[in-house]
């Protein structure tokens, strides 16, 4: 019967609690051993089968005596490259180590650091235990499970997180150290982000009071729908980062923007922090912008310029409450700094406060039966509306945009809608496009062509995929205030569909101009996929409407068909020649000699199969042949005496010998 994988790892760990028994002291052993045991109870099995029992050992006693003394309140960190000369076991992976209190987002973070600086990592093993130390935080014990109502128990120990980390080996001078400063910051921010987290939360209770107590010259309808949406980030929807208070004051082209002292709280303490680039020089902003800023909207929902290090490394969400004075005039501003929880993105923005005003007042204003086909389908659209663009977009914005998607509908082309950022930070562009043609190789076009429209560069992207005939690229492009380039949507909107035009779209289009649309299209439906990849990205569209002329003569006359050409590209001394052969290859064997008694030399050849919507496949071969005395050869004037002379050689209507030259 097999051995299973838990079992050896069971073995193992058995193994590995003798070799501290054999090593170390036995006032020390039972402590050393149940350390041992919680490091490496619940990795799994196939990350400690990979090692040796000395590598285990080295490391979990390496951790351990690393643990011994760490500050109150400070993290202990070290990266280092275990070597047996230095450490006693070795590795081929850097290896990290921290111990610090136990606090939420501690893994999440610490590793979205380690992938912020491109670094792989490969193993990470967190135990959160219970250690005992004195005021000057020398370990005292690894505490022992405390019983349920055990009345004698010592003080109770403290938790630590204790990580062993092992990440692509680094050996740069300077990156182990680079390494633990990144760490070490982002640790700092987790321990305030926990630390005022009560007083964040208390700060958003003292809105609710005031907006309660002292409501702004606003209409009722913003001012509770606000409080409801405060109230349903307190509960569990939105994690607390930082806190600060902004004063407004001037006028016009005179307005000001100043933080309040010491108003900060969790990453916001430091005043030097900055949420949003450009705002804290106010007065240069373009004057739109200020005028934005001190508009008397009692909330604004947006996205900080600045990742979160705690939790996930994604741009952080502002939540920002104006203060008024009396005469409805803005003074101020209370910012809360986080992230929307996973219940903001999943639930529908119908059961969310703010969005479920803002989609209701969308479907009001289109004014489609609820259960209509176009009712039914705008509201899918704004359930399903990236929700970061559903929190920040306008009222107007969102209207036009989500009725230009309502008239897509199911057509298959390529459609753009933008919406500029009130700040003039990024401009967030949606892009639809037919689900089958969407690729990675045709994302990266898009980007490109959006970078150089705005003049910036792409900070994030998103796509949505579903059973739809058009799938959606989202993607943000961060560009610089006041020098956002004018371009009209509908022209970056041309450049994405030239981008994105397929092979197939172009042999369309060059069938209807060709043939007529009627003809065009029944021609098309035969050979829409009917060319190979390799034939696709030789040869333009326009060059297989020729292709598809004769392979449609080969079938009807049942009999093989020729196509001497030169393209514009070519050397004097070149030619080439395509044979279309119904149901199987041209022998070369037979074909080589009739060319070369033509006074040609063959270079190459490459085969391409065609196969038409029902009917028998068509091999067309393609013949790069150089001239016999390297002279030119004018194609227009000899082509049609040379295919027909071809074709009668082809069915031994005539002699094939080198007399064949002189045609």
């Amino acid at each position: 019967m097999p051995v299973r994988a838990q079992d050896q790892k069971l073995e193992l760990i058995g193994r590995l609690a003798k070799r501290v028994r054999e090593r170390i002291a036995p006032d020390r052993a039972d402590e050393v051993e149940r350390f041992v045991r919680q490091l490496y109870a619940n990795v799994p099995p196939g990350d400690l089968l990979r090692n040796t029992v000395e590598d285990l050992y080295g490391a979990a006693l390496g951790l351990w005596n690393f643990s011994q003394q760490r500050r109150p309140g400070e993290p202990k960190i070290r990266a280092f490259n275990p070597t047996p000369s230095e450490h006693g076991w070795r590795s081929t992976h850097t290896v990290i180590e921290i111990v610090n209190d136990d606090m939420p987002f501690l893994v999440d973070s610490v590793t979205a650091e380690l992938n912020r600086q491109d670094l792989t990592v490969h193993l990470v093993i967190h135990p959160v235990m219970k250690l005992r130390r004195d005021g000057g935080g020398k370990r005292l014990e690894l505490a022992k499970p405390v019983a349920e109502g055990d009345a004698e128990a010592e003080p109770a120990a403290q938790s630590e997180s204790l990580m062993h980390i092992q990440i692509s080996e680094q050996s740069a001078p300077g990156r182990l150290a680079a390494i633990q400063d990144g760490l070490a910051r982002v640790l700092a921010d987790v321990r305030v982000t926990v630390q005022d987290w009560r007083a964040m939360r208390e700060r958003l209770g003292d809105v609710l009071s005031e907006l309660e107590t002292a409501p702004p010259p606003l209409a009722r309808e913003e001012i509770e729908e606000t409080k409801e949406f405060l109230r349903w980030i307190g509960d569990d929807h939105f994690t607390f980062l930082g806190y600060r208070e902004y004063d407004f004051s001037g006028v016009g082209d005179a307005a000001t923007l100043r933080i309040r002292a010491d108003s900060g709280l969790g990453i916001l303490r430091d005043d030097a922090y900055s949420v949003f680039d450009g705002l804290r020089n106010f007065d240069t902003l373009p004057p739109e912008v200020r005028q934005f800023v001190l508009e008397p909207r009692l909330l604004l929902i947006t996205k900080s310029n600045q990742r979160a290090t705690v939790h996930r490394p994604v741009h952080m969400d502002t939540v920002g409450v104006k203060r008024f004075d009396e005469r409805g005039k803005v003074i101020g501003e209370r910012l809360f700094v986080g992230l929307l929880t996973s219940a903001a993105y999943s639930r529908s923005p119908r059961q969310i406060p703010m969005l479920r005003r803002k989609v209701q007042n969308i479907l009001g204003r289109a004014g489609f039966p609820p259960n209509s086909h176009d009712g039914k389908a705008l509201t899918h659209i704004l359930e399903s509306y990236p929700r970061d663009e559903l929190l920040q977009i306008g009222e107007e914005d969102l209207f036009e945009i989500s009725l230009g998607i309502l008239h897509l509908q199911e057509r298959q082309r390529i459609a753009l809608f933008v919406r500029r950022d009130p700040f003039e930070r990024f401009v967030s562009c949606l892009i639809y496009v037919p689900r089958e043609r969407f690729n990675t190789a045709l994302r990266l076009r898009f980007q490109e062509i959006l970078e150089a429209a705005y003049d910036g560069a792409v900070s994030a992207f998103a796509t949505h995929m579903t059973d739809e005939v058009l799938g959606r690229l989202h993607v943000v492009v961060k560009t610089k205030p006041g020098a956002i380039p004018s371009v009209p949507t509908p022209e970056v909107e041309a450049r994405l569909v030239e981008a994105g035009r397929s092979w197939s779209d172009d042999l369309q289009e060059a069938l209807c101009a060709s043939l007529g649309e009627e003809r065009g299209i029944e021609r098309m439906r035969r050979y829409a996929d009917a060319f190979p990849l390799a034939y696709r990205e030789r040869f333009p569209a326009g060059v297989a409407v020729y292709d598809i002329a004769r392979i449609e003569e080969c079938l009807e006359r049942g009999r093989i068909a020729f196509n001497l050409y030169r393209p514009v590209e070519a050397a004097p001394e070149e030619v080439r020649l395509k044979i279309y052969n119904a149901g199987k290859q041209v022998a070369l064997s037979d074909i080589l000699p009739m060319l070369e008694h033509m006074g040609l030399k063959v270079i190459s050849e490459v085969p391409y199969e065609v196969q038409p919507l029902g009917r028998t496949a068509i091999w067309v071969h393609d013949f790069l042949m150089l001239t016999a005395g390297s002279g030119e050869i004018d194609v227009s004037y000899v082509r049609e005496a040379f295919e027909e002379a071809l074709g009668r050689i082809w069915l031994g209507e005539m002699e094939d010998d080198a007399f064949n030259k002189l045609i």
